[in-house]
C-alpha cells in the first residue's frame, strides 16, 4: 500500500491517488507529516491533466498551471464558514493535497455558513466533520485532517499555509517562519459584514502570466529604419499593445532580422503604431508579417506580516470606500487586541464592547506611522458597526473573502496571474437597515442556539423571519446557481416553517466537466437533472429550506407554468444563466410584473453582478452588449488569416456535411408541406435547398462503408486541393490589384494546395473522422481501424483537375451579395423534375448529427481539429490543438469555481438589502472583478431612464394598465380601447401592436380601420396573429403610438386585462 505523506506511522488507511489515477478514499484521522518529500520524489514530473473534469478550468489556467497545482500541497487552518469554503475552491481546482486543520469543535454558531456541518456535527472536531465532504469534491485530490499545534516540522512540508479564525500571535509567529521559509503564506477573516486578506508570497516570487489573456498579435503594415524604428499596424483595428509589453516578429519581409529576434520592449505611439529597437543597421523597410505579445517573467517581493502591518499595502476593492479602508486595517488588529484582553469578541450590539473597540483602535492608531484621523463621529460610527457584529458570520461575505483567497492560493502554486499586494478589505456595511436602534439591540441580536446564530447576530431575528418567508425564482443550477443555492440554504431564504419557497429550474443533464465548478454535483450524480440534484443537496445543507425544482426550460413555451400566478406571489427572481437570450426574457417577465432581479455572470477570472431594482434602476436589457456580427463570409471562404476563421470554416463544415442535409432530407421525405415551403423562398435558396437533396439522395449516397471512405477521400481533394488551386489560377501569387497594390498582401494570406498523404497523420485524421461521420448520417456501419482504411484508399481513383477560366470568386461580402440572386434556371428547373416524387425514395433514413463538443469518442472535436488545421495548413497559419480548437469552435465559455464563489457572494449581498426593503439607490452596488490582476470596482446601479409625455413622468418600469372588461361584463372594442386612452390620459392612439401584429395604423383604408375598431380586443388578437390566446394568459402587452406633436418620445406599454 502507497504510504502517504500525511498518516501517522508506517501505514496509512488514506487511499490517495495523484492526478492520472483517481480512487475513492477512505477518511484518514490525521497525525504527522512524516514523508512528503518521498511523496514527491514518487510523484511523476509530468502529470496527464484529465480534461474532461477540468474542461473549463483549464482554459483559464492552461496545462503548464495546472500540472503545478497538481504538484502542490496546501495547508488551511480553522474549518469555519470561511475556512470551508476556501478549501472546498482549492480542492476543486486540483491540488495534491489540501490538509483541514482545526482544534475546535463545532457550535450552533458555525451552521450559518459552514455549509459542510450538519446540526448532528454539533460538538464534533470541525476539520474531521468536513473531511468526507471535501473528499468527495475531487477524487484527484488527497484531503487529510490535522490537529494540534501548527508546529514549525509540520509548516515546513506544505507549499501554501492559510490561516483562518486565528489570533494576530499565531499569524505573526506563522507567518515570520513561513517567510524565512519561502513558504506561500495567507490570511483571510471575516467579522460580520467586513472581510480582510493578506498574502506574502516570499522575497522573490516570479509571476510568468500577469493576467491570463490571449497574447495580443496584429498585423504590420510598415516598420521604418531608424532609432528607434517605428511598426505600423493596418488599421481595421486597434493594435492594444500597451507600453512595456513585450513582442516578437514573423513573415516580416525586407526587414527580415526582425523574424529572428529575441521579445523587444515596445513604447505606443498611438492606437496603430509604437516604436521598437535601433532599425537603421536592418537591411530595408520592413511590410507584411505579425507582430504577437510575449508574457515575460515579472518578479515580485513581498513584505512579512510583521512589517506589512506597520506599512500596510492596500489594494483597493472599492473606489468608493479608500479612506475606510485603512480604518478596517486598524479595526482588525483591534478585534485581535480585544479578545486578547477580554477572551472573546465583542457582543451583538453590546455598547460598552463597541467603546472598548473603539478605545483599543485609537491606541493602535496613534502607534502607527501613518495614523487615521479618527476624532470624528464617523470613525467612532464605523469602529461601533465593526463591533456590533464582530461576532457574525455570513455566508455572502465567506464566499466573497473565500474566492478572492482561493485564487490566492491558486497564484502562490503556480505563478499564474498577478498576486494580491498585499492587503485586502472588503465590506458590506451598506447592507446594514438605516435605523439600527430601532430595530437591532442586544437582545434582537443575541444567540437563540439555532443555526442563523451568525446571522442574526448582525440583521437580528425579525429579518431572519423575513428571510424565511421569501418565495424565489432560482433559473438555472449550473456554477452560478450551485452557489447560490448554498448560499441560500446557510441563510435561511425560504424556509418551510415559514411558508417560503425557492422553485429552481434547469433543463440540463448533469455532465461530468460540470463537476470542477458545479460543487452541489458529484461523480455518481453524471446524467441526472441538475435541478433536482442541486435541490437535494441543498436540502442536506439545511433541511429547513423549501425548494421545488423542475426541468424547464424559460421562454414563451413554458408560460403557462410560470404564469401570472405564479409571477405575482414571487418576492424575487435570480439568473443563474449562461446565454443572453434568456437573460433578456427573465428581464422582460420582471419589468413585466415589477419583480427584482438579481443578475451575475462570469468568464474566466472575471466576474459581474447586477442587481434591478423595479422603479429604481435600469434594466438588464437597457444596455445590452453589442451583437457579436461573426466573420464575414469571404474570409471565410477564401482569406482566412486566423485560427478562429478555420476553425468557424470548420464548424459550418460540419452542419452542412452531417446535419442540414439530414434534416433537409427528412423533411423531404417526411413533411408533406414540405415542398411547398421551400418553392416559396428564393429562386437562389430554393435551388440549394434542392441541390443538397440531391446530392445526398443520389450523387452522394452511399451503400457501404468503403463508399464512405472514398468519398471522404474525394471530398479531402476539393477543399485542400481544387478549390486552393482554383483561387490561385484567379488570383496568382504575383496578382496586382487595378489600384497597383499586391493582392495577396494585408490579411490576405497566399494558399498553397496540399496534397495527400495517407502516412500524414493529419491527413488521416481528417479521413477517419469525416468517413465515420458521413457513415453515421446514413445508418452505415463503420470501421475506423486505420490499416484497414488505408487499404481502401490505396485502391480509391483521384479525377484530374484543371482550373478553369471564369469562375467568379468573390473577394468580399458585398461582391457576394451583388450576385446573390444570380441562378440557373435550367438546373433549378431540372431539379424540381427529379425530385417531384419522393415515393422513389422511400425506404431511407438519415440521421442528423448535432455537434457535441465534451464526449471524446463522438469524432465531432477530432473532425473540426482535423479540418481546422487542413485549412490552416493551406494558408500557412499556426495550427491550435484540440483543446484550444474546442474552446474556439465549442464557443466554450472559461470558468473557475473561485470566481462564481465571489460572484455568488456578491449577489446574496443584494438580496439582503432586497429582502430588508431597501428603496434607495446608493445602498446597492454593482460589482466587476477580475481576479486574475486583481481588481475589484462596485458602482451604484444606474437610476432607471425617465421620459415625458404631457409632462408625465415614465420609466420602463411603468405602463397603462386597462381592465379590458366593462362593469357588465363584455369585453371593450378597438374603439373604446381608443376612447379610454382619449378620456383617460388625452392620448390620440392611431397605432396598435401585439407583438409584431399591427391592430390598428393610421395609413389604412377605412373599410379596414371600420372592421378593426367594431372588434373586441381578444377577437382582434387572435384574428391578426391566427392564434389562439392560451388560457393562462390573463393580460396582453401592446404597444401604442400617438398622431401629436410629439408621438417620437414613445409612451409605456398597455398592459391590457382579459379576466
Amino acid at each position: 500500500m502507497k504510504i502517504h505523506p500525511f498518516c501517522s506511522g508506517d501505514t496509512c488507511e488514506c487511499q490517495g491517488s495523484d492526478q492520472t489515477q483517481p480512487e475513492k478514499r477512505s477518511e484518514c484521522q490525521g497525525g504527522t507529516v512524516s514523508v512528503l518529500q518521498a511523496e514527491r520524489r514518487n510523484m511523476s514530473d509530468t502529470h496527464t491533466i484529465d480534461e474532461g473534469l477540468y474542461s473549463r478550468q483549464l482554459y483559464v489556467l492552461g496545462h503548464e498551471a495546472m500540472t503545478k497545482m497538481a504538484h502542490s500541497d496546501v495547508l488551511i487552518s480553522g474549518m469555519r464558514g470561511l475556512g470551508v469554503e476556501i478549501a472546498k475552491n482549492v480542492a476543486l481546482g486540483g491540488v495534491r493535497s489540501v490538509v483541514i486543520h482545526d482544534d475546535q469543535n463545532a457550535e450552533w454558531q458555525d451552521l450559518s455558513s459552514q455549509f459542510f456541518l450538519k446540526e448532528g456535527d454539533i460538538g464534533k472536531n470541525r476539520a474531521l466533520a468536513s473531511q468526507m465532504h471535501l473528499s468527495e469534491l475531487n477524487n484527484y485530490v488527497h484531503v487529510l485532517t490535522q490537529s494540534g499545534e501548527l508546529s514549525e516540522d509540520l509548516l515546513s512540508k506544505f507549499d501554501v499555509v492559510v490561516l483562518t479564525n486565528s489570533s494576530l500571535d499565531e499569524q505573526l509567529r506563522i507567518g515570520s517562519f513561513c517567510h524565512s521559509n519561502n513558504i506561500k503564506f495567507i490570511v483571510a477573516d471575516t467579522k460580520g459584514l467586513i472581510g480582510q486578506l493578506f498574502c506574502d508570497f516570499g522575497e522573490e516570487f516570479i509571476v510568468y502570466d500577469s493576467d491570463g489573456e490571449q497574447p495580443i498579435s496584429a498585423m504590420v503594415l510598415n516598420i521604418t529604419k531608424g532609432s528607434p524604428g517605428i511598426v505600423t499596424c493596418l488599421d481595421e483595428h486597434s493594435h492594444g499593445f500597451q507600453n512595456g509589453d513585450y513582442v516578437t516578429f514573423s513573415e516580416v519581409k525586407g526587414m527580415t532580422e526582425l523574424n529572428q529576434c529575441s521579445p523587444m520592449e515596445i513604447k505606443v505611439l498611438d492606437r496603430y503604431s509604437f516604436s521598437i529597437c535601433d532599425t537603421s543597421s536592418f537591411s530595408d523597410i520592413g511590410t507584411g508579417g505579425y507582430v504577437t505579445e510575449v508574457k515575460m517573467p515579472k518578479k515580485y517581493s513581498f513584505k512579512p506580516l510583521e512589517e506589512a502591518l506597520k506599512e500596510p499595502n492596500i489594494i483597493p476593492s472599492d473606489f468608493g470606500k479608500i479612506e475606510r479602508h485603512q480604518c478596517l486595517h486598524i479595526a482588525f488588529q483591534a478585534l485581535h487586541q480585544f479578545v486578547k484582553e477580554n477572551g472573546r469578541l465583542p457582543g451583538p450590539r453590546n455598547e460598552t464592547d463597541a467603546r472598548k473597540l473603539f478605545t483599543i483602535a485609537k491606541a493602535i492608531n496613534a502607534d502607527a506611522l501613518v495614523p487615521v484621523e479618527m476624532d470624528d463621529s464617523f470613525h467612532e460610527d464605523l469602529f461601533s458597526k465593526v463591533a456590533y457584529m464582530a461576532v457574525g458570520d455570513l455566508i455572502p461575505m465567506n464566499a466573497v473573502i473565500g474566492g478572492i483567497a482561493a485564487q490566492e492560493v491558486m497564484k502562490a502554486c503556480t505563478g499564474k496571474f498577478t498576486p494580491l499586494r498585499q492587503w485586502l478589505y472588503f465590506d458590506a456595511l451598506e447592507c446594514l437597515p438605516l435605523e439600527t436602534n430601532d430595530i437591532l439591540n442586544e437582545e434582537t441580536c443575541a444567540p437563540r442556539g439555532c443555526r442563523y446564530d451568525g446571522q442574526i447576530a448582525v440583521f437580528g431575528a425579525d429579518f431572519q423571519k423575513k428571510l424565511g418567508k421569501q418565495k424565489y425564482f432560482l433559473v438555472g443550477a449550473g456554477a452560478i446557481g450551485c452557489e447560490l443555492l448554498k448560499n441560500f440554504a446557510m441563510i435561511g431564504l425560504a424556509t418551510k416553517e415559514d411558508g417560503g419557497c425557492i422553485t429552481v429550474t434547469d433543463m440540463d443533464s448533469i455532465e461530468r466537466s460540470n463537476l470542477n465548478r458545479q460543487f452541489l454535483f458529484r461523480d455518481r450524480d453524471v446524467s441526472k437533472p441538475k435541478s433536482d440534484t442541486a435541490a437535494i443537496a441543498a436540502k442536506q445543507m439545511n433541511p429547513h429550506i423549501h425548494i421545488v425544482s423542475h426541468q424547464n426550460r424559460v421562454g414563451e413555451e413554458t408560460e403557462h407554468i410560470y404564469n401570472d400566478e405564479f409571477f405575482t406571489e414571487l418576492d424575487g427572481v435570480a439568473n443563474a444563466l449562461d446565454n443572453v437570450e434568456a437573460r433578456m426574457y427573465m428581464d422582460g417577465r420582471c419589468v413585466f410584473y415589477g419583480k427584482p432581479l438579481l443578475e451575475s455572470g462570469t468568464l474566466g477570472t472575471k466576474g459581474n453582478t447586477q442587481v434591478i431594482l423595479p422603479f429604481l434602476t435600469e434594466s438588464y436589457g437597457t444596455n445590452r452588449d453589442p451583437t457579436d456580427m461573426g466573420f464575414p463570409m469571404c474570409t471565410l471562404k477564401h482569406f482566412p488569416n486566423a485560427i478562429e476563421h478555420t476553425l468557424q470554416w470548420a464548424r459550418d463544415e460540419f452542419e452542412g456535411l452531417f446535419k442540414q442535409p439530414a434534416v433537409c432530407v427528412e423533411q423531404y421525405l417526411r413533411d408533406n408541406n414540405f415542398k411547398e415551403r421551400i418553392l416559396q423562398q428564393s429562386d437562389l435558396q430554393t435551388l440549394n435547398t434542392l441541390e443538397t437533396i440531391y446530392n445526398t439522395l443520389v450523387t452522394d449516397r452511399p451503400t457501404y462503408w468503403a463508399d464512405c471512405v472514398r468519398w471522404a477521400r474525394n471530398h479531402f481533394q476539393i477543399l485542400y486541393q481544387n478549390n486552393i488551386r482554383q483561387l490561385l489560377h484567379n488570383f496568382p501569387p504575383d496578382h496586382v490589384t487595378s489600384s497597383g497594390v499586391q493582392f495577396w498582401s494585408g490579411p490576405k494570406r497566399c494558399p498553397k494546395p496540399l496534397d495527400f498523404d495517407a502516412n500524414n497523420i493529419l491527413h488521416l485524421d481528417y479521413i477517419v473522422t469525416t468517413a465515420k461521420l458521413f457513415a453515421e448520417t446514413y445508418g452505415i456501419q463503420w470501421d475506423t481501424d486505420r490499416a484497414s482504411i488505408i487499404n481502401i484508399l490505396s485502391e480509391v481513383k483521384v479525377s484530374k483537375f484543371t482550373p478553369r477560366s471564369g469562375v467568379k470568386i468573390h473577394v468580399d461580402d458585398k461582391e457576394m451579395q451583388d450576385d446573390a440572386e444570380s441562378v440557373d434556371e435550367d438546373r433549378l428547373q431540372e431539379l424540381k423534375t427529379k425530385l417531384s416524387d419522393a415515393s422513389v425514395f422511400q425506404g431511407i433514413h438519415m440521421h442528423p448529427i448535432d455537434f457535441e463538443k465534451d464526449d471524446d469518442t463522438n469524432y465531432h472535436m477530432g473532425f473540426i481539429t482535423a479540418a481546422s488545421n487542413l485549412r490552416a495548413e493551406n494558408y500557412s497559419i499556426p495550427p491550435a490543438d484540440r483543446h484550444k480548437s474546442k474552446l474556439i469552435a465549442g464557443k466554450i465559455i472559461p470558468a473557475i469555481a473561485t470566481t462564481t464563489a465571489v460572484v455568488s457572494g456578491l449577489v446574496c449581498l443584494h438580496l439582503y438589502n432586497i429582502v430588508q426593503g431597501q428603496k434607495t439607490i446608493k445602498r446597492f452596488r454593482n460589482g466587476f472583478i477580475n481576479l486574475a490582476i486583481p481588481f475589484f470596482a462596485f458602482s451604484e446601479p444606474l437610476a432607471a431612464k425617465s421620459n415625458l409625455y404631457h409632462d408625465i413622468e415614465w420609466t420602463v418600469w411603468d405602463s397603462f394598465k386597462v381592465q379590458g372588461r366593462k362593469p357588465n361584463g363584455d369585453e371593450m372594442t378597438l374603439q373604446e380601447f381608443l376612447d379610454h386612452f382619449k378620456r383617460e390620459h388625452k392620448l390620440d392612439v392611431s397605432i396598435v401592436t401585439h407583438g409584431n401584429a399591427l391592430l390598428l395604423a393610421p395609413f389604412w383604408v377605412e373599410e379596414k380601420q371600420r372592421q378593426h375598431l367594431t372588434q373586441r380586443m381578444t377577437e382582434l388578437v387572435r384574428s391578426v396573429t391566427k392564434n389562439e390566446i392560451p388560457s393562462h394568459v390573463k393580460v396582453l402587452k401592446f404597444e401604442i403610438d400617438c398622431s401629436t406633436d410629439d408621438a417620437d418620445m414613445g409612451r409605456p406599454p398597455v398592459h391590457y386585462w382579459i379576466s
